[in-house]
């Protein structure tokens, strides 16, 4: 069987956006803490930064370190996890929930296509 090309872009540009929203909701998280403000701004700007070095070199198509696929499934699921516990933590409970059934959906697309591209 073969993958239209198109669907496997919009796949595949479709999880860049999930990834790029994920940093966004851990920002997001970090910078509203009932904590000071410089403990605020280090947790809004170490919360993603932590996740996009953890996904570049575990996660990503060019990753640092190989894993099988098992591990960078576990890793996707540790970040996109982790960014839908931020927006339920700060109120946004449907927006969590939105958030992580699309990214479970598109992560089960890529890897298929990928499998069979």
């Amino acid at each position: 069987m073969t993958i239209p090309a198109p669907l496997g872009w919009a796949a595949e540009g479709l999880a860049f956006v999930l990834e790029l929203a994920a940093l966004v909701a851990l920002a997001w998280w970090g910078f509203t803490r009932p904590v000071s403000r410089l403990a605020s701004v280090a947790l809004g700007l170490g919360a993603p930064l932590l996740a996009a070095v953890i996904w570049g070199a575990f996660a990503a198509p060019q990753a640092s370190f190989a894993l099988p696929l098992v591990g960078v499934l576990a890793v996707k699921a540790l970040v996109f996890g982790a960014a839908v516990v931020a927006l339920a933590s700060i109120g946004h409970r449907g927006l969590a929930l939105w958030f992580g059934g699309v990214v479970l959906l598109d992560t089960v697309v890529v890897t298929v296509l990928r499998a069979a591209g």
